[in-house]
């Protein structure tokens, strides 16, 4: 009996120490690397929510040992069940076997309703059709539109560019039996955020160069990561570890997607991947010099050219592909893109990525809608309904996504 004691405080005094030293490095690390400006909604929250998910990771994963990095995430990400909501209709299906999960509102409707497909975010690594039920289940009910969203396979079990094609074969599906869900075929909008909002530009700019098949009515894109040649615009600069997206993460997640060795990390950072002629071609596109001046106040320092590498190019060459970055698509493809949506975040790596297409649309005649989120940051959508960890910013800006739908 007193053996059994000892050792159950022996291990109780264990638990409490690692628990005490994780929780000591998770605020020490984020008092030292994390950079959370003056202007972003709720600074003292963001710092709260993001040291609590790098303690939960540190005690889970490197203390305790239960699990992988990316089967934690995954698996606190998917622990909700499918719940009723009885404002609408939600069903888990397969398209040509992708996962799938429709809302459908309850409320009749005079006649054939306007189509969503959303792609979520995170980093095609994570994420999941469950983790984010809460936004498609709002913008299915506010809009009263029916919603699709997408569970498309994850790296780095399915190979790039596996995500994109299942997005794809998806919104061909549906496009085909729109009718069949209470839609209109003409009415459909392709959308996501983050690299959804990646997949959502890659998958529009691939119907649109389908002949004899209906174009897309909007695309919705959502902070999207659209460009891996400069990873050194403004926003890259200014807001390079504001949580909850450092621009670290944003290149060791490319990589990863590719299945390409991290060690050239800092290497693509610095644009060692991109020959000169790339440079030359894509700088019409991709440059700093098209960002407003607005956009460049906050300590912003033209990044001088570095040398090319050959062996980082065929490391990263994936990367410069239209299907991972569509901001480099040609403008024959560019100029038959339907009227688009693009949100952006003042504190948020990608920002100028969603500012460059906006550019680059409106250049060639697209109609654009921009949402600039003040004082948001990348990730604040999912963050609209969450508790006392919500943010004002991101129901702001849930609601301007309803409207523009609203208004279609």
């Amino acid at each position: 009996m007193e053996l059994a004691y000892s050792l159950f405080t022996t291990a109780a005094e264990i638990l409490i120490v690692s628990f005490t030293l994780v929780a000591a490095r998770a605020i020490y690390y984020e008092l030292s690397y994390s950079e959370i400006p003056t202007g972003v909604e709720q600074p003292g929250k963001l710092r709260i929510l993001h040291c609590l998910l790098i303690f939960s990771c540190e005690l889970i994963l490197e203390r305790l040992g239960f699990c992988s990095e990316i089967d934690f995430i995954r698996y606190t990400q998917d622990g909700k069940k499918l719940r009723e909501d009885p404002k609408l209709f939600i069903k888990d299906l397969q398209f040509e076997d992708v996962p799938v999960r429709v809302y459908q509102p309850r409320v009749p409707s005079a006649g054939l309703r306007r189509g969503v497909i959303y792609f979520h975010g995170g980093g095609w690594m994570f994420g999941s059709i469950n983790s984010y039920d809460s936004v498609c289940r709002y913008i299915a009910r506010e809009s009263e539109s029916v919603v699709v969203s997408v569970g498309y396979r994850l790296a780095p079990e399915h190979k790039y560019p596996s995500q994109f094609r299942d997005c794809l074969t998806a919104s061909i599906h549906f496009m085909k039996t729109a009718e069949d869900y209470g839609v209109d075929s003409a009415c459909i909008i392709i959308s996501g955020d983050s690299v959804g909002g990646n997949l959502a530009a890659a998958v529009c700019q691939a119907l649109v160069s389908r002949s004899n098949f209906p174009k897309p009515l909007a695309q919705i894109l959502i902070y999207p990561g659209l460009q891996a040649i400069d990873f050194y615009l403004p926003s890259y600069q200014q807001n390079c570890a504001v949580p909850l997206l450092y621009r670290e993460h944003v290149i060791s997640c490319c990589l990863k997607y590719l299945e390409k060795d991290v060690s050239v990390l800092e290497n693509v950072m610095e644009g060692s991947h991109v020959p000169l002629d790339m440079k030359l071609k894509y700088g019409r596109w991709v440059n700093p010099d098209n960002i407003p001046e607005e956009f460049k106040i906050r300590s912003y320092k033209p990044h001088l050219p570095t040398s090319y590498s050959d062996e980082v190019y065929e490391v990263a060459k994936p990367a410069l592909e239209t299907t991972f970055s569509p901001l480099l698509a040609e403008d024959s493809i560019v100029s038959q893109l339907p009227l688009s949506y693009i949100l952006t975040c003042e504190y948020d790596v990608l920002r100028d990525d969603g500012l460059l297409y906006k550019k680059r649309l409106e250049d060639s005649g697209v109609p654009v809608t921009w949402y600039h989120v003040k004082d948001g940051f990348h990730g604040v959508i999912s963050l609209f309904d969450f508790g006392i960890l919500s943010f004002r910013s991101g129901k702001k800006a849930m609601d301007s996504i309803v409207n523009f739908l609203k208004s279609l």
